[in-house]
């Protein structure tokens, strides 16, 4: 409006800290993604195994109820151990990374589509808080689906199986959860950086499926044809199952990491290399978004 009006007034009201300003953009965002009524019910979906899990662990603890269904046999094939867990979380990984392709496109896009960068960055708000904003909005969904329920199980089994069972696995809650945070980062790392390089939805969501299946190809057709091991780094899901075993079980593991997230049979890679690798794509993602994420665009 015209200045000499005078008819502008500055706001007057309560100020939030500065620390708690950045919690407006996951607010609205998920206020948007509620209206989805296909997110909600797949979300909703996504409880079914923490669900199947919580009733196999009480089966094994009620001799009754297994003698109901006749499921001693069946009962003694399921052992609630590292495995157990390490299945329940990469089962949940894998529908965290489908609910990933499916919302994280639209997190940083629009924004740049549609020139309102701007108006965030002339806020009270730094370009981190607002990749920490948007980042936050998965960090939250996806937690919810994976280490908190699964921390939960754990807390059910120990209660079932007592206390010592619990002191003697304390290694598998602290796997639930440094697992989970490795591919929560990760993945809404990569889900920004899409998001922000590729303005058409389908075309970024598709390409985080890309990175998870293709590199993985790429990386079994290096070790083909050099006849090595260097490869499986590319290997998404090889990386994160061999933190996931080092997390679970330490240097001498039992088992061969969890559903989708297994290690490749054909060589093993040092854990370090993991993390470096991982480290690396992350660090990727980060410049992806540093070079996208700017109060204004310059055109040459």
């Amino acid at each position: 409006m015209a200045v000499y009006k005078k008819t502008y007034r500055p706001y007057e009201g309560a100020l939030l800290a500065a620390w708690r300003r950045f919690f407006a953009i996951p607010r609205y965002a998920l206020e948007d993604l509620h209206r989805s009524r296909f997110l909600n019910i797949f979300y909703i979906a996504t409880f079914a195994y923490p669900l199947v899990a919580a009733i196999i662990i009480y089966m094994e603890h009620n001799l009754a109820a297994l003698r109901l269904w006749n499921a001693e046999r069946v009962a003694a094939l399921i052992p609630i151990d590292a495995g157990f867990f390490m299945s329940f979380l990469g089962w949940q990984s894998m529908l965290a990374l489908f609910l990933a392709a499916f919302i994280g496109p639209g997190l940083v896009s629009p924004d740049l589509s549609n020139n309102a960068l701007s108006l965030y960055l002339a806020r009270p708000f730094s370009r981190a808080e607002y990749v920490l904003g948007k980042a936050s909005v998965l960090w939250l969904l996806i937690s919810l689906m994976t280490w908190v329920p699964g921390l939960l199980l754990f807390a059910y089994q120990g209660y079932l199986e007592g206390g010592d069972w619990a002191a003697a696995h304390a290694r598998i809650a602290g796997g639930l959860f440094w697992g989970a945070w490795i591919w929560i980062l990760w993945l809404s790392l990569l889900a920004l950086a899409l998001s922000a390089w590729v303005k058409w939805k389908p075309a970024a969501g598709a390409l985080m499926f890309g990175v998870f299946f293709v590199a993985a190809g790429f990386g079994g057709a290096i070790n083909q044809v050099e006849d090595t091991k260097w490869g499986l780094l590319l290997n998404v899901p090889n990386v994160i199952g061999t933190l996931w075993v080092w997390l679970f079980e330490g240097a001498r593991p039992a088992s061969n990491g969890g559903v989708f997230f297994r290690l490749d049979q054909s060589g093993v890679i040092p854990v370090w290399t993991c993390w470096a690798a991982l480290a690396g794509l992350c660090l990727a993602c980060l410049y992806m978004l540093a070079r996208k994420i700017r109060g204004a665009e310059v055109v040459r």
